[in-house]
């Protein structure tokens, strides 16, 4: 019978590759925490970007049905089935005149405005 030859791992090299593993596992958690940090502040964007626009087509809907510009964001939320969702955002709402095109502004609570 042959003998095998077996080769034991010293001390450093076993702190080496310890310290290279716990390394390598902190950069990939590093990465996933930032990218969940950007899906975040994505689909904040996107959602801030789709009230405004539903506010719009909603405001320019009734303009085109009812000859006027509503005189308040309630009113789109009355007739023309618009959600805000208050606890996310805040909806400004400026009209001058009932037929000149009002002022809207969507401001996300939790940061950014759109």
């Amino acid at each position: 019978m042959k003998k095998r030859t077996v080769f034991k791992k010293g001390p450093v090299a076993v702190m080496k590759e310890a310290f290279g593993m716990l390394l390598f596992t902190i950069l990939v958690g590093v990465m996933i925490v930032i990218g969940l940090v950007q899906a975040e502040a994505s689909s904040r964007a996107e959602g801030l970007r789709l009230l405004e626009e539903s506010v719009k087509r909603a405001v320019v809907e009734c303009y085109a049905l009812e000859g006027r510009y509503p005189e308040s964001i309630a009113h789109i939320e009355q007739r023309y089935g618009v959600i805000i969702d208050r606890s996310k955002y805040n909806v400004h709402y400026s009209i001058f005149a009932p037929n000149i095109m009002p002022d809207i502004t969507v401001i996300d609570k939790r940061g950014g405005e759109g």
